[in-house]
């Protein structure tokens, strides 16, 4: 038997219903909503013959642990996904030169989600995350990430610098991010093989994680603010990468 688990939220259900109806068991919503995106999920469902269930919002409180659900949980069978490893992608048939985003240590499901969504929007090829001190792919990451966490393939590795390291060796320029970077963002060459490397909440990259980056770089910061959440950074380097690429 399938073993089920939920996801709450519009966008990850919708997304999940287009992508991959069959997955889904049953929705249930709160009863008292009738507005246009829960209609929207409705007529979604019952074109794809699955179960709707109105109930209370206490039971979806209780469904979700008190988490934003937004009044919508839906029962699902987790999806056997091909394991995907970095050498996938790295001799699989790209349209561009290979687009990593490496996460060192980013521990906020909130801050993880957001990190795919902008993955998603910028091309990466993949997310890579260390196996320990971060944060997996729960409901919560899969709600803020609208989606993104079924299109970005999420590699969790368990020695993430030795994983730099092979990427170097397969000329992969590894980009690190830090406040005291040699080299400003915007006068960095981003157009190659790349991977844009960003450090925890608070902390920033790990020494071992520096020390194997090919080169530090800094967004420049024109305010009194010092520093940025690790998503809103992702969102930055990234769109720049993208940016020098619409010109390949």
């Amino acid at each position: 038997m399938s073993q089920s688990q939920i996801i709450f939220g519009f966008h990850p259900i919708i997304s999940r219903l287009r992508q991959s109806s069959h997955s889904i068991d049953e929705i249930i919503i709160d009863k008292d909503r009738n507005d246009p995106r829960s209609k929207e999920i409705i007529n979604l469902a019952k074109g794809y013959n699955i179960r709707v269930l109105a109930v209370d919002r206490s039971r979806l409180d209780g469904l979700a642990s008190n988490k934003n659900h937004q009044g919508v949980v839906a029962m699902v069978k987790q999806i056997k996904i091909p394991f995907l490893t970095i050498e996938d992608i790295l001799e699989g048939d790209l349209s561009e030169p290979v687009f990593f985003l490496i996460l060192d240590g980013v521990e906020d499901p909130h801050n993880l989600g957001a990190c795919l969504r902008v993955a998603d929007c910028m091309g990466v090829d993949a997310v890579i995350v260390p196996k320990d001190r971060a944060v997996g792919l729960n409901a919560t990451v899969r709600k803020v990430a609208s989606g993104a966490a079924e299109s970005v393939p999420l590699i969790v590795v368990t020695n993430l610098a030795r994983t730099i390291r092979a990427l170097k060796e397969a000329n992969v320029l590894i980009i690190g991010t830090s406040e005291n970077g040699e080299h400003s963002l915007y006068d960095s060459n981003l157009k190659g093989p790349i991977a844009i490397v960003l450090g925890s909440e608070g902390v920033g990259l790990r020494r071992l994680t520096k020390e194997v980056c090919d080169t530090l770089i800094k967004i420049p910061m024109l305010g009194v603010v010092e520093s940025l959440n690790v998503s809103v950074a992702a969102g930055i380097c990234l769109s720049e990468v993208r940016r020098q690429r619409i010109n390949l």
